[in-house]
């Protein structure tokens, strides 16, 4: 058990460190940040991703509007290229170095580039292609979009003479169609190759900063606080009503219902700064992440705890203790480290790898601890029902139905996602994307739901309770007409009266036999 502690400990203080070291860094969500980004070689061209977000069309086109416009900024972008492709040009000529920077939305992603006679695809002209597609050598291949001839957008910058450095003017650029759109800075000469970019640029939707993929759970957050609100309203009337008669399982919902009420309003907070200002400050993000991992990982423990008949058939955990408080240690530090990679600091709506590989642990824990509580809940539902505990037994008959329910609709909602993803790799269906978030919470708050009606608080509630009893060996009313009439409640009277009444039944066989005879 001291092993156990000391392992949640050292985990604890691993999680602290990574937190901290985390906001030490301001992250700046809508706008996107350059420090000294190295331009990467792909196919003919070299290529720096600027960003990727969904955008809604403009509401105004009066460019002096402040609200109702989706634009896209350049704040002090600037490029610096090798001492050797400087020295390489003259003083005194003009445009030595051409880096262009695209932006096209992922419908229009075959408008960029080309390929000659089938063979593969480039980025930068080639002679080949200037002859077939008529494009200039040395420059983006662009193929002028069916709805929009100016679209995809291509702004050019230029190196003057032998300089070190050319600074790109700052530019805005209107968004006209909604879409999920891509920016790409792109040069085409061999010689920029080693090229670094610093500067930023600028994201906003007509509503807001917030990216389109994350805009509508800024509503949602807001939904479901109002839903917990109402949860918690019913919950802790009766919580206060029969406060002398609550049990310790009671208690752990209570907890439950109030930090899940706590991380709706903090979620909504978080999205609602950060689509008025484009910052999205580490601290705040740090802390939702936190309450939202403390949360996930109580509700586990609470039904694993359940499951295990935790005040029901047992009054205490016993060996089990440091086991639970083991896994909870781990998932709790497995989710607060994904979550802080999904969360803090995310810009682009595009998932990174890093999601990816954290989400691993997350997902083998959610294995290990279904699997668990199935386990226990089996055990628990075999003790009942040897004991012939008639009420206890109907309720978790209900829970296991209704959890059996939730992992069911879990898996089904994986399979889903997986779909989901697998069929998008453009992230062109991004306005729907957070309904695969969404959906998480929802099933979260109705199995909460379901332990709350099932243990709801009540003058009856301890009959639900870890009871050493004669009473828990039979069925409820059975052991009622036993003992009716018993005021000590004493076994050895029952057994008494058992044999008492056996006795009397063999004497009147005996005297009914005589009779006959």
């Amino acid at each position: 058990m001291d092993f156990s502690f000391r392992i949640a400990y050292k985990s604890f203080d691993f999680l602290i460190f990574v937190i901290l070291s985390t906001l030490l860094t301001t992250i700046h969500a809508s706008i996107h940040n350059y420090q000294n980004q190295l331009f990467n070689e792909v196919g003919n061209a070299y290529l720096l991703p600027g960003g990727s977000e969904g955008l809604y069309a403009s509401l105004s086109s009066d460019d002096s509007a402040t609200d109702g416009r989706s634009f896209i900024r350049f704040e002090n972008i600037t490029f610096w290229r090798t001492q050797d492709a400087a020295d390489e040009q003259s003083e005194m000529e003009h445009g030595t170095g051409l880096i262009q920077a695209v932006i096209f939305e992922a419908a229009d992603r075959n408008n960029i580039g080309g390929s000659a006679y089938g063979g593969q695809r480039s980025i930068c002209c080639t002679p080949d292609l200037a002859k077939l597609e008529g494009c200039k050598q040395g420059e983006v291949i662009r193929i002028p979009s069916a709805t929009e001839i100016n679209w995809p957008m291509v702004l050019s910058i230029q190196f003057n003479g032998n300089d070190l450095s050319t600074q790109m003017n700052n530019a805005e650029v209107p968004i006209k169609k909604t879409g999920m759109h891509n920016l790409f800075f792109i040069a085409c000469d061999p010689k920029l190759k080693g090229t670094v970019m610093s500067g930023r640029t600028v994201w906003k939707n007509p509503d807001g900063y917030l990216p389109g993929r994350m805009a509508p759970l800024m509503t949602f957050y807001v939904y479901m606080a109002i839903a917990y609100l109402l949860l918690s309203a019913i919950w802790f009337s009766q919580y206060m009503r029969f406060w002398e008669d609550i049990l310790q399982l009671q208690h752990c919902i209570a907890a439950v219902i109030g930090l899940g009420l706590f991380e709706m309003i903090l979620w909504y907070l978080d999205y609602s700064n950060f689509n008025k200002t484009g910052m999205r400050p580490v601290v705040t993000t740090a802390w939702v992440v936190t309450v939202g991992a403390i949360k996930k990982t109580l509700s586990r423990l609470l039904i694993l705890s359940v499951s295990m008949g935790y005040g029901v058939v047992r009054p205490t955990l016993g060996g089990l203790t440091s086991k639970v408080l083991l896994i909870g240690a781990t998932y709790f530090v497995a989710s607060e480290l994904l979550d802080i990679t999904e969360h803090v600091g995310t810009i682009n709506d595009v998932s990174g790898r890093a999601r990816l590989f954290l989400g691993l642990p997350d997902a083998f824990l959610d294995a290990f601890l279904i699997l668990w509580i199935f386990t226990s809940l089996s055990k628990t539902l075999e003790q009942l029902q040897a004991k012939r505990i008639s009420v206890k037994l109907d309720i978790y008959r209900k829970f296991s139905n209704a959890l059996a329910v939730a992992v069911i609709a879990s898996v089904a909602w994986i399979t889903y996602e997986i779909y989901f993803k697998a069929t998008d790799p453009f992230n062109e269906r991004w306005q729907s994307a957070w309904i695969i978030t969404a959906f998480w919470d929802i099933l979260s708050f109705a199995l909460l739901c379901v332990i709350c009606y099932l243990w709801a608080p009540s003058q009856s509630s301890q009959r639900y309770a870890y009871s050493e009893d004669v009473g828990e060996e039979f069925d409820d009313e059975e052991a009622q007409s036993l003992t009716r009439g018993q005021s000590n409640g004493d076994v050895s009277l029952v057994k008494q009266e058992q044999k008492n009444g056996n006795a009397g039944i063999s004497d009147e066989e005996d005297e009914s036999e005589e009779d006959k005879r």
